[in-house]
């Protein structure tokens, strides 16, 4: 059996007007982990996403996925290799319902996209109801995305997310905007479905509570650098965490 990382990272380095935000980031996640990033504001930590993701291409350093390069790679050939994005503000045309969106997500995976030719096809339909019903989101498929509540809007995201069919999700802070009574649903929702669809994920968060019920690694990251990697109870009480990343989130 291979120990091979799904995700590799290697030397990793970018640097913005003499601010490191990756300085020397080495890290790996294995298949079927649950991985939070954490960190004070300006870190490094959705720098670190943009760099697996192709949105940044770093000075230096390598990313692999399954043992291959995927450094410099443009984000669209990365999502189609196996790494998908949920951004911290959900990304969705509002002025369409639920389903729609979601069925233009699975026609651009599919590249079914023809002059013309309508997106609304039972199959695609079919496959965006089957999603809508492993998030939660069923009862909400007709509904215009704008009118939803932040929490709702959220896990609509991250279906488009699912729809593409990855193996590693990266989630840019999941509960942030949402309120407290939601966030624990949405993340017990989030965390069966991506255990009954197999996926790996590695997510940024500020809300402890959330980090320490739901993670199964946790990485404190501060000024661009990895400074701890270990285990929710070990990092989250760590002095030199809770100086420098818990106190100030």
């Amino acid at each position: 059996m291979s120990n091979q990382p799904l995700l590799d990272v290697k030397g990793l380095e970018i640097s913005f007007g003499g601010v490191r935000a990756a300085d020397n980031v080495n890290l790996e996640i294995q298949k079927g982990e649950f991985v939070a990033i954490i960190g004070p504001n300006g870190s490094g930590k959705t720098t670190f996403l943009n760099l697996c993701t192709g949105y940044l291409r770093p000075v230096a350093g390598t990313v692999l996925l399954n043992g291959r390069s995927i450094t410099n790679v443009a984000p669209r050939k990365i999502a189609r290799q196996g790494i998908a994005r949920a951004f911290q503000i959900p990304q969705l045309f509002t002025e369409h319902t639920v389903i729609e969106n979601l069925m233009l997500s699975i026609a651009a995976r599919r590249g079914v996209w023809q002059a013309f030719a309508p997106l609304d096809r039972p199959d695609i339909r079919a496959e965006a109801m089957e999603l809508l019903e492993l998030l939660d989101l069923s009862g909400h498929a007709e509904v215009s995305t704008g009118t939803l509540p932040e929490g709702l809007r959220k896990l609509a995201d991250i279906t488009l997310a699912f729809a593409l069919q990855p193996q590693l999700l990266l989630l840019d802070e999941p509960t942030s905007g949402v309120s407290s009574i939601e966030r624990f649903s949405i993340m017990e929702t989030l965390m069966a479905a991506m255990r009954k669809r197999e996926l790996t994920a590695l997510f940024v968060e500020h809300d402890m509570e959330i980090v320490k019920k739901y993670a199964d690694r946790v990485v404190a990251w501060n000024s661009g650098k990895v400074m701890m990697d270990g285990p929710p109870d070990q990092v989250l009480n760590d002095p030199r965490v809770l100086e420098s990343v818990v106190g100030v989130i």
